[in-house]
This record gives structure tokens, C-alpha cells and sequence, in this order.
């Protein structure tokens, strides 16, 4: 993975987080019909999307940390977790975090989200992508390399500062911009009508791609 794919590859996972009822929308709109009113729809959105960057910023910042340690198993053990989780998800796809009412404030759904995207390993899907973004002490010596005309040797890196915010940033800007749509489309149009007659279970989706990129940490 190279060039714009690795940065197309997190905002793709945002995106599908943004489709996913279970991650906010759904809850988004449920307050708004509550106070009929459109704005409750947008001012819970925004907590949920705060309590997702925390989830998986943190799942970020462990994954940069083992990296910048030189961690020689961590790929592995990374592929393993994901599998793990992806089973485990199959096997209890309602694990969900539950304890939330109705009445809530933004504190709330900071919390609510929090724990919704740590229960779904939203941040633990990053890793295979985290583990090929080029890091800057490998564009540095391929620089280096290609000045001094030899072959480009990628040295070990680790995952920056900058980098490890950018992407935590970028998946949940795409999440927030696809949730905010996707909410404001069922409020204002189609309805909660829809999810009795067209229900996609996106928990089992979601369970195999984990497995999937775990599998697929394994191989690349």
C-alpha cells in the first residue's frame, strides 16, 4: 500500500462507521423524533463522533507506541487480535454496550460512543493499515537511498505524531460526514420505516472483515 490508498483505506473504514446504526446515527435520530426537532439529530452527533476519536485515538496511540518500541511480534500479535475479536463478535454480535437512556446529555454520548466503538474494535481495524502507512524514518532513508543512487531499504519506523493524528482525524471526519447524511436522510425522509423492511446485519459484516484483516496482517 502506498501513495493515497492507505489515507482512501481509513476514510473508507470512517464511512462505513458512519453507515452502521449501532455506532450513532440510529441514537441520533431517536433523540431527534423524541423533542421533534431536527437540531437534536445534529447536536448529538457531534458528542458520538467525539466519543469515537477517543476510542480509536487511543487504539492509535497503543498501536504507535508498540510500533515505535520495534515490537518484532507485534504484526502477529496484532492479526491474531483481530481474528480473535472478529470470532468473537460472530459469536456474541449483541455485546453491546446497553446502559444508556433515553435522557442523555452530551457527556453521555461521549461515553456511549466511547465504549460502542471500543466494543466493536473500531481502532483495532486500523492496525493492518497503520502497519503499511510509509512512516517517516522510511521516506526519509528512501530519500536518502534514491540520492545516493542506490535501492531504496526501508529502515524500521514508527507511526509519527502527526501520522497517528491524521488518521485517527480523517476516520472519524469521514464517519461524522457519513453519519451526519445518513441521519439527517432517514429524519427528514425515508424514516425509521426503512430498518423494518431493509435491515442489513452490518454486526456480521463487520465481525469477518476483522477476521478477514487479520488474515490479512498475516500475509502482507
Amino acid at each position: 500500500m502506498s501513495g493515497a490508498w492507505p489515507w482512501i483505506a481509513v476514510a473508507l473504514l470512517g464511512a462505513y462507521h458512519g453507515v452502521d446504526p449501532s455506532m450513532g446515527w440510529l441514537f441520533a435520530v431517536a433523540l431527534g423524533l423524541q423533542e421533534r426537532r431536527r437540531g437534536k439529530v445534529f447536536e448529538a452527533l457531534l458528542p458520538i463522533a467525539v466519543g469515537h476519536l477517543i476510542a480509536v485515538g487511543l487504539a492509535v496511540a497503543l498501536i504507535a507506541s508498540a510500533m515505535a518500541s520495534g515490537a518484532s511480534m507485534l504484526q502477529p500479535i496484532g492479526a491474531v487480535a483481530l481474528i480473535a475479536f472478529g470470532m468473537f463478535r460472530l459469536w456474541r454480535p449483541g455485546a453491546h454496550p446497553r446502559w444508556v437512556a433515553m435522557r442523555v446529555n452530551g457527556r453521555d454520548l461521549v461515553a456511549w460512543s466511547f465504549l460502542m466503538a471500543s466494543a466493536h474494535g473500531a481502532g483495532l481495524m486500523l492496525f493492518p493499515i497503520l502497519m503499511e502507512l510509509p512512516s517517516n524514518a522510511n521516506s526519509m532513508a528512501a530519500m536518502h537511498h534514491h540520492h545516493m543512487g542506490m535501492g531504496a531499504m526501508p529502515t524500521q519506523g514508527h507511526l509519527g505524531m502527526a501520522q497517528a493524528s491524521a488518521v485517527v482525524l480523517v476516520h472519524t471526519g469521514a464517519m461524522l460526514i457519513v453519519m451526519g447524511t445518513v441521519a439527517l436522510a432517514v429524519y427528514q425522509w425515508i424514516g425509521l420505516q426503512i430498518l423494518r423492511s431493509a435491515w442489513i446485519n452490518l454486526d456480521t459484516i463487520w465481525a469477518i472483515a476483522l477476521i478477514a484483516a487479520g488474515f490479512l496482517s498475516l500475509i502482507i
